[in-house]
C-alpha cells in the first residue's frame, strides 16, 4: 500500500498531501483518491465532479477561483505532468487568517497534491510547459456560484514566482478586493 502524509499549513483546513508511490522496474502505482485515508486531511464529501487542465505554456497564471454557497467546494488538485506553483487564498469571513495565502510546487515527481477547503480561492502558475492538473470536487460547478479574484491584485501580494506569460480575459477582469470585501459566508 502507498504511504499518505498530510501536512499542515498556515491556513486552516489547506492541507498538503504527500503521497508517497509504490513502485518497480515497471514504474509507479499511486492512489489519487481514497475517502477513507483523506479523511485525515478533512476531505468530508463524495466527489462530485473530476476535472484535468492542461497548460501549455511555462509561466501562464489560471485563477483564483471559487464557489459561493451553497455551492461551496472542496478541492484536491494534484500534477500528472510537468510543475506548478499552486495557491490557496483563505476567503472565509472571520478567519484568523483571512485574505493570506499559501503556494506550494505541485509535480509529476514529487506526488503532491494540495486539499483545498471550502472558502478558499485556488489558481495557479504553470512552472513548466504541458503542465496538467487532476482536481477532484466536492460539488459540481454551479455557474451561478461562480466567484473569482484576480491572481494580480496587489491586495492579495500573491509572489508569483515567473513573469506572467498569460492570463485569460475573464481572469484579468476579476475585481480588486476593495475595503468593503468582508469575505466569504459558508
Amino acid at each position: 500500500m502507498n504511504r499518505l502524509v498530510v501536512v499542515d499549513t498556515p491556513i486552516g483546513g489547506v492541507k498538503l498531501v504527500q503521497r508517497e508511490p509504490l513502485g518497480d522496474e515497471r514504474g509507479f502505482l499511486t492512489r489519487l483518491f481514497c475517502a477513507r485515508e483523506l479523511a485525515q486531511a478533512g476531505w468530508h464529501a463524495p466527489v462530485a465532479q473530476i476535472n484535468q487542465t492542461l497548460t501549455r505554456q511555462r509561466g501562464t497564471l489560471r485563477g483564483m477561483h471559487y464557489q459561493n454557497a451553497p455551492h461551496a467546494e472542496m478541492k484536491l488538485v494534484s500534477c500528472l505532468r510537468g510543475e506548478v506553483w499552486d495557491v490557496a487564498v483563505d476567503l472565509r469571513a472571520g478567519s484568523p487568517t483571512f485574505l493570506h495565502w499559501h503556494a506550494q510546487q505541485l509535480s509529476a515527481t514529487n506526488h503532491y497534491a494540495l486539499l483545498i477547503p471550502e472558502g478558499c480561492a485556488h489558481g495557479f502558475q504553470s512552472l513548466s510547459d504541458d503542465a496538467e492538473l487532476l482536481y477532484c470536487h466536492s460539488m459540481a460547478y454551479a455557474p451561478q456560484s461562480d466567484a473569482g479574484l484576480n491572481p494580480l491584485d496587489e491586495a492579495l501580494a500573491i509572489a508569483w514566482p515567473l513573469p506572467v506569460a498569460l492570463l485569460s480575459e475573464r481572469d484579468a477582469r476579476h475585481p480588486p478586493i476593495g475595503a468593503r470585501f468582508e469575505g466569504v459566508r459558508l
